[in-house]
């Protein structure tokens, strides 16, 4: 079954959230099965809904989750179990 983009959101904080709250953007490409094109894209949705921040290292960047990313993941979780107990 194919992951909607819905989905692929949760599936990108979720990510950040189990790295604890920060991942490096290959680490962020392995965990969410994306390619990297696809990956950049996301990226871009997400930091500028605020859901997640880029912050620069001495050598790279890391991408961590904000207060309002993880309050869109409890949600999606919430939304999910509600699908699943009416069998949607």
């Amino acid at each position: 079954m194919r992951r909607t983009r819905i989905d692929i959101i949760n599936d990108m904080l979720l990510a950040i959230v189990n790295k604890g709250g920060a991942i490096k953007p290959t680490h962020l490409l392995y965990k969410s099965n994306l390619s990297h094109t696809l990956m950049k894209e996301y990226v871009a949705e997400l930091t500028a809904k605020k859901l997640i921040e880029e912050q620069p290292l001495k050598r790279g960047k890391n991408f961590t989750i904000t207060e309002k990313g993880r309050k869109f993941s409890r949600e999606y979780k919430k939304m999910k179990e509600f699908q699943e107990a009416f069998g949607l």
